[in-house]
């Protein structure tokens, strides 16, 4: 008999693990971050019936990602033997570029996507400390630096790119396309 099954994982360390199996499931649309990284897993929490509730939020309501990262959740769990397990998508709130790690968002430049520029719901000192609302309506926002040489010298071609939540943009001075990572 292993250790694991002589002395279960206690409630936290089975909490701890299961975060710490999860931290390495990647996006599937962009291998080089996590869905940690990216905000997309939100909480990993005991139920009341002693199961995992695994909480994860779409980039957007309709991510055809979605099933995808919940078979990839599942298979990271199964194969460290947490079970059982629920993998709960939420809509609300909605998810925010605001939520992806600084270290994601340089991953994201070293794989070639601009990542998103400023921020979109930020609390700001008018506000208390309150979270602004997410704003829907675009506003005008400086070029993104081209992610290979940091050139500010970039023009939009599409505004969607590989994914709905990328758009296609181009850098004059080096020419290359790239990929920008829309703030939302």
């Amino acid at each position: 008999m292993n250790a694991l099954a002589a002395h279960p994982l206690s409630a936290d360390e089975t909490l701890t693990r299961a975060w710490s199996v999860l931290e390495a499931v990647p996006d599937p649309e962009i291998p080089v971050v996590s869905i940690r990284e990216l905000g997309i897993l939100r909480a990993v929490n005991r139920a009341t019936d002693g199961a995992l509730e695994v909480v994860i939020t779409p980039t957007y309501s309709g991510c055809p990602a979605m099933s995808q990262i919940a078979e990839d959740i599942a298979r990271a769990l199964d194969d460290a033997e947490l079970s059982p397990y629920r993998i709960e998508t939420v809509l609300a709130p909605a998810w925010t570029t605001d939520w992806i790690t600084d270290e994601a968002r340089e991953k994201l430049r070293a794989y070639g996507i601009a990542p998103p520029s400023g921020r979109c719901a930020s609390a700001s000192p008018a506000s208390n400390g309150n979270v602004q609302p997410i704003r829907f309506v675009p506003r005008p926002v400086a070029a993104p630096a081209c992610p290979r040489c940091g050139s500010a010298h970039t023009e939009r071609l599409a505004q969607f790119g590989s994914t709905a939540c990328k758009a296609l943009y181009r850098c004059i001075d080096c020419r290359e396309p790239f990929d920008y990572f829309k703030p939302y």
